[in-house]
């Protein structure tokens, strides 16, 4: 279900800000990528595992973020959606978000990294989130307020779903989240490069990490 504003629109959050701290967050995730070698030895049974389930959680996050644009896609701020990914947390795209910064660091090969990056991004995101929240209970008043008492404002749960049988969506919106998405998927192959450049002496490793 969808609820439009009648009221003066307040202004909506910068999200400016937000943008800078998750780059300077990437470009340190980077440098952590090139110059630091994961315990786990390269290539072992154990390596292999973390990779296969970091990878999984950066498809789950793509396909997350996707399906969370279809609902609101060319709406965000304009109306009040809570129904599909909606319905059963606050801010879908945010948690699909995480979600794929945690695969990030697994598939590097290290909890502590998922465990830095993840936490991280949903510091960020509660942040964002809580002043998103304030926009939209100035603007939508006693629907927002009614919304968000049933609905998590972070971790999804799935017993509250609820759909509508049908909906339209923005395909502008749809093909911008799932260019932003393949930055996600396109980790994969570029941590397999920096392996083969440590593993052949290309790169040096400054420490390892657990």
């Amino acid at each position: 279900m969808t609820y439009t504003s009648l009221k003066p629109a307040p202004k909506a959050f910068d999200q400016h800000k937000r943008l800078i701290v998750v780059q300077l967050g990437a470009v340190l995730a980077i440098i952590l990528l090139l110059f630091t070698r994961p315990v786990l030895v390269e290539g072992s049974s154990g390596h292999e595992f973390m990779e296969l389930a970091g990878f999984m959680l950066v498809l789950v996050c793509f396909l997350g973020r996707l399906w969370s644009i279809l609902y609101v896609g060319g709406r965000k701020n304009d109306e009040l959606i809570s129904i599909g990914p909606f319905s059963i947390t606050q801010n879908p795209l945010y948690f699909f978000s995480t979600v794929g910064t945690v695969g990030i660091g697994l598939m590097f090969g290290s909890v502590l990294a998922a465990i830095i990056l993840g936490l991280a991004c949903f510091l960020v995101f509660r942040f964002t989130a809580r002043k998103e929240a304030e926009f939209l209970f100035g603007k939508f008043g006693a629907v927002y307020a009614a919304y968000a008492e049933r609905t998590p404002r972070f971790w999804p749960n799935p017993m509250l779903y609820r759909d509508e049988d049908q909906w339209m969506f923005s395909t502008s919106a749809l093909k911008s989240t799932f260019r932003d998405g393949l930055y996600f998927l396109a980790v994969f192959p570029l941590i397999e490069i920096v392996e083969h450049f440590r593993t052949i002496g290309m790169l040096p490793t400054l420490f390892s990490i657990y």
